[in-house]
């Protein structure tokens, strides 16, 4: 929507106060144990999260867990993950199921739109668990659900 890097920076200059950004990068791959492992790269300048950027690996079941979480206690819509792909993990496939390289693609692309569009969400911002996965190493699934405060 901003169409120069000039026109991006005068905007910066007179409205600083409402340029803020956050992105979160997925990155997928095999690990030794033959598990998929993403990696959720956060990088903002949203006064409500308190790292600026963070790197932390997570499963499928992770997002799961923060999807779960989010119906549970907001009140936003939550989008769809990707499919379970239950099928590519037939042992009698041909191909090389959940570890094929454009399965994969396919899946980090998905997990990419689903956790951007959380991440961007006003209400969801606010929400503990988001922030636990976004920026805590570990998932702690006793936690107590909750708002963030700034």
């Amino acid at each position: 929507w901003l169409r120069t890097v000039a026109e991006a920076r005068f905007l910066h200059l007179v409205l600083p106060w409402r340029w803020f950004q956050l992105h979160v990068g997925i990155r997928c791959g095999i690990q030794s144990n033959l598990q998929i492992n993403c990696f959720a790269s956060l990088q903002t300048n949203l006064p409500i999260f308190k790292l600026k950027e963070s790197c932390v690996r997570r499963r499928y079941s992770d997002f799961e867990w923060l999807k779960n979480e989010l119906e549970r206690d907001s009140k936003i819509v939550v989008p769809p993950l990707p499919g379970k792909a239950l099928k590519r993990q037939l042992p009698f496939r041909g191909d090389e199921g959940i570890f094929e390289e454009s399965f994969i693609e396919e899946r980090r692309q998905g997990l990419e739109q689903f956790i951007n569009k959380i991440a961007g969400h006003p209400l969801a911002q606010n929400e503990r668990c988001l922030h636990m996965f976004l920026q805590e190493e570990t998932i702690d699934r006793n936690y107590v659900p909750g708002k963030v405060r700034q």
